[in-house]
């Protein structure tokens, strides 16, 4: 089978690329390295099984076409599409590209789909529930979001590419499904992206005080990226998973305990120095994954273990990602 993964380079991507080429599909990356970087996709490459295509997902239509069919001639039976920035300071620092991405990119992408009838898989986040109302979060919660805030560039860039993907479904018979995705970490993070487990890896690693931004007892769920992986792959082959379906741990953490978690991975005393708040911080985040579970997806890998094995990983290669 042929797969396009967008944003097939960057942390979450490369992982579900090496996970569709183990399952012996033909993989076609689309990134524009923004974010993403050509190591990420080392394995896949060397073992010509992915295809890289340098393009802008948001590029015009015909563009992305042409772009695409240059790399393979094969008829693309399923597109993830992953690419946007994804932590707070890349999609401060590029919010119309974030926002671009996610809404013509999105659009391109199912006028792919379509052409081709194939599966589109569309990435969304926890982001769209904002700082939410509703505790945990059930996928028929709409949501405290902003629209002209901070944040509001990722936020409702990821909930038009929700409702432009509905629409598809609804109105033009696209066989789409949507994922919100909760706080994911693992190896191939950018250390210094700004995200929570980098940055507290990076100054655990370095002897310095953990960073924590506000008072610390805001919450996360955090789940390991091959659980993820194992969530995006089992909505992909679910019939009739059109609803949007939360992927997350349930096991809900404040900012506090995962640094001290950190600390006790990297084998360091806990010291913390408490930053600034960022803006329109969510202060809890836990997901309902109800519809996960009936779909046969929970995640199995606790916190300690997934820390574990993230920290081995920036022993060994950390210092390249810095």
């Amino acid at each position: 089978m042929a797969v396009l993964v967008t944003g097939g380079a960057g942390f979450l991507g490369s992982h579900l690329v090496d996970r569709l080429v183990r399952d012996g599909n033909d993989v076609i990356v689309a990134d524009n390295l923004s974010t993403g970087r050509i190591g990420n996709l080392g394995p896949a490459l060397s073992a010509a099984s992915a295809t890289l295509v340098y393009v802008d997902v948001a590029s015009p239509t015909a563009e992305l076409r042409a772009a695409i069919e240059a790399a393979s001639a094969d008829p693309i039976d399923a597109i993830f599409h992953l690419a946007s920035p994804a932590s707070p300071e890349a999609y401060d620092a590029n919010p119309w590209e974030t926002l671009a991405v996610n809404a013509l990119g999105t659009m391109s992408l199912i006028e792919l789909a379509l052409e081709r009838d194939a599966l589109m898989l569309f990435a969304s986040t926890s982001e769209v529930y904002g700082d939410p109302g509703v505790h945990p979060q059930p996928e028929s919660y709409f949501g405290n979001v902003n629209p002209v805030g901070p944040r509001a560039c990722y936020d409702e860039g990821k909930r038009f590419g929700e409702a432009a993907i509905s629409v598809a479904i609804r109105r033009r018979g696209l066989n789409g499904r949507i994922v919100r995705l909760f706080n994911c970490y693992g190896p191939r993070m950018d250390i210094g992206d700004g995200r929570l487990v980098p940055a507290l890896l990076a100054a655990a690693t370095a002897g310095e005080p953990l960073p924590i931004h506000g008072s610390g007892l805001q919450t996360r769920s955090m789940t390991y990226v091959d659980d993820v992986v194992d969530g995006l792959i089992r909505v992909a082959v679910s019939s009739g998973a059109y609803d949007p379906v939360n992927l997350g741990s349930e096991e809900e953490h404040t900012v506090v305990e995962i640094a001290h978690e950190v600390a006790a991975a990297v084998g360091t005393a806990y010291d913390a120095v408490h930053l600034a708040p960022r803006p329109e911080d969510p202060h809890r985040r836990r997901p309902d994954i109800t519809r996960a579970r009936q779909l046969g997806w929970s995640p199995t890998t606790p916190l300690q273990e997934g820390l574990r094995r993230t920290y081995a990983w920036y022993r060994a290669y950390g210092l390249q990602y810095a």
